[in-house]
């Protein structure tokens, strides 16, 4: 089965399935040796690894697009990723969609945002028209070359308007034929039900640090029939918080041995990023094509 059919199962399923956020390459590989069956990733995340800076649509599509395709050649899993705004107007959500299939995404979120996009859990927020969104929308579903390709219209305007405004434009976003409509911002269990009550699709949570450190039980949301939750920024506030602490340890002890036991071993490195692969496969080009030589020779 495709990654990109894989997603569609999760999405269509009845359990839930947890999604982290990957920022690199290196972390995606890492989320799928640890059995995560499909993982996201997302601006924030995105911004942070590449340009070390907050997430306020600073970036353009074809860094993303080179971003993604490098998260995506990773693993086998299903890579759920952030599009922004669409980089602009139509003309641009067309090119967009083109550039993350070929990247190997299995689904984007487009948000109704002004641009330059900015994290949804960032002050300063506004929202385009509901023409506009619309109009990305159907520009997003007409450009994909992929059925399988999931596409999710995000709206912003809880954070906006309220969770009355979300809900109404994610209605209209399912009009539109998106597979799947997302209000940010739609935290509590409450709110959730509400969403589903009356938004049509599947429902996916997102449990983002930039949120704040909120309590939100898994067990809630699989009962409330949430189908996938999403942790975009779990993996790089745990990279940072790891490689601070082995560097100030170095700094202290003025020593590499205090640090030992905050690092992998070389071993499992290695096996993390296929090194015996690699090495085999050198190997058995070398062979046959010195065994092509020698059967030339001996012609």
């Amino acid at each position: 089965m495709s990654a990109r059919k894989k997603l569609r199962a999760i999405m269509s399923g009845k359990r839930l399935v947890l999604m982290p956020g990957a920022y690199d390459g290196l972390s995606a590989r890492i989320m799928e040796a640890e059995g995560f069956e499909a993982i996201c990733a997302g601006g924030n995340a995105g911004i942070g690894s590449m340009l070390a800076q907050p997430d306020t649509g600073q970036s353009n599509m074809r860094d993303y697009a080179e971003h993604y395709a490098r998260i995506c050649g990773a693993v086998n899993v299903p890579v759920y990723v952030d599009a922004d705004t669409g980089f602009g107007g139509v003309n641009n959500v067309r090119q967009m969609i083109r550039a993350f299939e070929a990247a190997g995404a299995a689904g984007v979120f487009i948000s109704d945002q002004v641009f330059p996009n900015r994290c949804g859990y960032l002050p300063g927020k506004q929202i385009v028209p509901i023409e506009q969104a619309l109009a990305k929308l159907k520009a997003a579903l007409d450009a994909r070359t992929d059925p399988d390709f999931f596409i999710c219209g995000r709206t912003d305007a809880m954070g906006v308007e309220g969770i009355n405004a979300a809900i109404e434009r994610s209605q209209l976003f399912m009009e539109a034929g998106v597979d799947m409509a997302k209000p940010i911002g739609v935290d509590t269990i409450a709110d959730i039900k509400l969403v589903i009550r009356e938004v049509p699709g599947p429902h996916m949570a997102t449990l983002s640090q930039a949120a704040g450190r909120k309590e939100r039980s898994l067990e809630e949301l699989a009962a409330a029939s949430v189908v996938a939750a999403t942790f975009p920024s779990l993996a790089i506030f745990a990279a940072v918080h790891a490689v601070r602490n082995v560097l100030r340890t170095l700094k202290r002890e003025n020593s590499m041995t205090p640090t030992f036991d905050q690092l992998v071993s070389l071993d499992e490195y290695y096996d993390l990023v296929g090194l015996k692969d690699k090495l085999a496969r050198e190997e058995s080009y070398d062979k046959a094509a010195a065994a092509l030589v020698r059967k030339r020779a001996a012609e």
